[in-house]
């Protein structure tokens, strides 16, 4: 599976943010932008998701595996998108938040099955039950990401996944984040402003 973007132009209020910008992500790979704030690192991944503010303008194409999508609703699209606050439903156990991420194509028995296996990757084994404010900071960002990649998307979008992490859980959780990425082999689009982020070897725009 390969993410590729053609030609992508991307105004707002009159102002241009991206001018004729084209990339092309790998199976397993991470790709990274960096830039200054406000420079368009972040409205590029809303673009790939299809959740871009009415305010902006954009141009360009994006093809999933060979196929245009840039006209396909959000939803339909095969995007997961984490962001750096790793939300949780507040209501739903910690079980309960990474079922919500698995395809309804899923037996009950099958569902069960992948949220143990989830916790058993996230080293929360008998956390199931348990209330999401209940974790650490490291906690909810194992399982936040565990739901979006439940959610069998076929690109994974990282919006500054590991800023607000201390070093010590930033380095592991990037650990966990490219180790999962390579089991799936999934193309990866992620903005960073720290060059620690990016693994070796990764490709690197800079805006």
């Amino acid at each position: 599976m390969t993410l590729e973007v053609k030609n992508l132009c991307l105004t707002v209020a009159g102002r241009q943010l991206v001018s004729d910008l084209s990339f092309e992500a790998r199976p397993g790979q991470v790709l990274a932008i960096m830039g200054p704030s406000g420079c368009g690192k972040s409205s590029i991944l809303d673009f790939l998701c299809g959740t871009l503010a009415h305010s902006f303008k954009a141009s360009g194409a994006i093809l999933l595996n060979g196929m245009d999508i840039t006209q396909v609703a959000s939803h339909r699209r095969g995007m997961g998108m984490q962001l750096q606050d790793h939300l949780l439903f507040p209501h739903l156990s910690v079980g309960e938040n990474l079922a919500f991420g698995v395809p309804a194509s899923y037996s009950r028995s099958q569902r069960k099955q992948k949220v143990e296996n989830a916790l058993d990757d996230c080293q929360l084994q008998g956390y199931g039950k348990h209330n999401p404010l209940t974790l650490s900071g490291g906690q909810r960002a194992r399982i936040s990401l565990m739901r979006t990649l439940l959610s069998e998307p076929k690109a994974l979008l990282l919006d500054e996944p590991f800023s607000k992490l201390d070093p010590e859980l930033r380095q592991q959780f990037r650990e966990f984040v490219f180790k999962r990425v390579s089991e799936l082999s999934i193309p990866v689009i992620m903005v960073t402003h720290d060059q620690a982020d990016i693994p070796d070897g990764s490709e690197v725009i800079r805006l």
